[in-house]
């Protein structure tokens, strides 16, 4: 045998190593490498959640609550070094007001896929506060002294009306989820993917992923001496799994040599176990967006069909892998291969199809609709019905605010709670519609509604009122979800 066709044990062990296939290569492959920056391709595709208010009684709750979920948070605050005594240096701050549209910058929308907005006048404003905002305004060109105030038409109905316009300018689209974007190489990508070639079975081909040209290229030779032919580049298994149960498939932005290539998904940790496999053909130099549906990709162990097997559970993906191979499935022959040096470009990998999720979510206040509606008794009526003339109009302005949310085109969740408190969290809700009921929650309660609508296509163009109920388990959030109108 001569050294081109000689099989490398040490490429094998490398692989094993990578990949952790046994339980010394954890050992091992500290040996090989002296750093370990694996993380999770679920982490990496998070977007940035915007919290607006994040340092109120309800948005620092918010943004503890997205950080233990693994968000990346951006709070929009009016001084960044007193938000940080407050929100500690796990979130990303940017200074910005609402009531100033001029500070709402394409820098502050960056990357967002969802804005919670938690923003609310003081009725009894902090001592210092307007000499504060004066000094941060000064030399802002847009400056415009009539809007500068916590009254509640700047913060209750204009404010929030410049926050969804800017989102409207700046978020793109919800039923679209983006796994790897190749155009932005990061380290955390580079130690995700690596080879598995042949070399695993005997054989000698060889591949790499590098990351160049704002793509990663998939590049290599793939040889058919020692009965090989194959390579493909993976990521080592997701933790925690990414879902995507909520999309339909997935899409691939490549540029190909005109070889036929398979895209693989696996939802379990196993290294030789189960794979989905979808083949597709490129076309030489040409960028082209590979679609491959879920429904299509077919259950295959080692190149072979699995018979009876279990549709892929796309809510548990452990990962991704992309291979050319002489062997279309069962024996049959890839018709489009051929020995030799091959390329592949990848922009971008990313789900779609997906369900529309909240992009806008608005803490309101239950009782916006009272003031003023013929027939109610005021006496029964919470402090801010019965005083919302003293307090400046201060749910009328809320209405009005909803209102500009409504009217955005931006899929919104509008949470009207109850009278706040501090109490404990973890009590069961009721939901209503029509704004009559009084009571109670917890700022902690109405923090974990808003994180958790995030995720609810049923939440979409939905407006409800919540209170805490008196006794009863926790409750179901999709099934209380399921049962409330949708705005008209």
């Amino acid at each position: 045998m001569n050294q081109t066709n000689r099989w490398n044990l040490g490429r094998f062990l490398e692989t094993i190593a990578y990949f952790e296939v046994f339980p010394f290569c954890s050992w091992f492959r500290k040996l090989l490498r002296s750093q370990e920056r694996a993380k999770s391709a679920g982490e990496k595709s998070v977007g940035v959640i915007l919290v607006a208010g994040a340092t109120g009684g309800v948005g620092k709750r918010v943004v503890r609550k997205l950080l233990d979920r693994g968000y990346k948070v951006r709070c929009l605050v009016r001084n960044a070094q007193r938000a940080k005594t407050i929100l500690g240096d796990s979130s990303e701050l940017i200074e910005g007001d609402i009531t100033i549209p001029a500070t709402l910058t394409p820098e502050s929308f960056k990357d967002v896929t969802a804005v919670i907005c938690c923003t609310g006048t003081r009725v009894q404003p902090v001592e210092g506060d307007t000499p504060d905002r004066a000094k941060y305004y000064q030399g802002i060109k847009f400056y415009q002294p009539e809007v500068v105030g916590d009254t509640p038409e700047n913060v209750e109905y204009r404010g929030v009306r410049n926050l969804v316009e800017a989102a409207g300018r700046y978020i793109g689209a919800a039923t679209e989820k983006t796994l790897f974007d190749f155009t932005n190489p990061s380290q955390d990508i580079r130690d995700t993917w690596g080879a598995v070639d042949d070399v695993v079975m005997g054989g000698v081909s060889e591949s790499t992923i590098r990351l160049v040209d704002n793509t990663a290229l998939f590049t290599g030779n793939v040889s058919t001496e020692n009965s090989g032919g194959f390579v493909s580049v993976r990521t080592r298994n997701l933790e925690p799994a990414i879902d995507l149960s909520r999309y339909e498939g997935v899409d691939l932005r490549v540029k190909g040599d005109g070889k036929r290539y398979k895209f693989l998904l696996r939802d379990e940790t196993r290294w030789d176990g189960v794979g989905y496999s979808y083949s597709f053909d490129t076309v030489r130099d040409i960028w082209m967006t590979v679609r491959i549906p879920f429904a299509e990709m077919v259950p295959v162990f080692r190149a072979k069909t699995v018979k009876d097997g279990n549709a892929i559970a796309t809510d548990k993906i452990r990962s991704f892998q992309l291979m050319l191979s002489k062997f279309e499935y069962d024996g049959e022959l890839n018709p489009k291969f051929a020995p030799g040096s091959f390329n592949l470009q990848v922009e971008s990998i990313k789900a779609y199809g997906g369900a529309k999720l909240p992009q806008f979510v608005m803490v309101s206040s239950a009782g916006v609709t009272r003031p003023g509606r013929p027939g109610i008794n005021l006496a029964e009526e919470p402090p801010a019905v019965r005083m919302n003339d003293q307090l400046g109009g201060i749910l009328t302005w809320k209405l009005q605010g909803e209102e500009s949310v409504r009217q955005s085109g931006l899929p919104y969740t509008i949470i009207r709670p109850c009278a706040l408190t501090e109490e404990a969290g973890g009590k069961a809700f009721i939901f209503e519609q029509g704004d009559n009921i009084r009571g109670k929650v917890s700022r902690e309660d109405i923090a974990e509604l808003c994180v958790r609508v995030l995720s609810e296509p049923q939440a979409v163009s939905v407006t409800f009122e919540v209170k805490e109920a008196e006794n009863g388990d926790r409750s179901n959030l999709q099934n209380l979800l399921s049962n409330l109108q949708r705005d008209s």
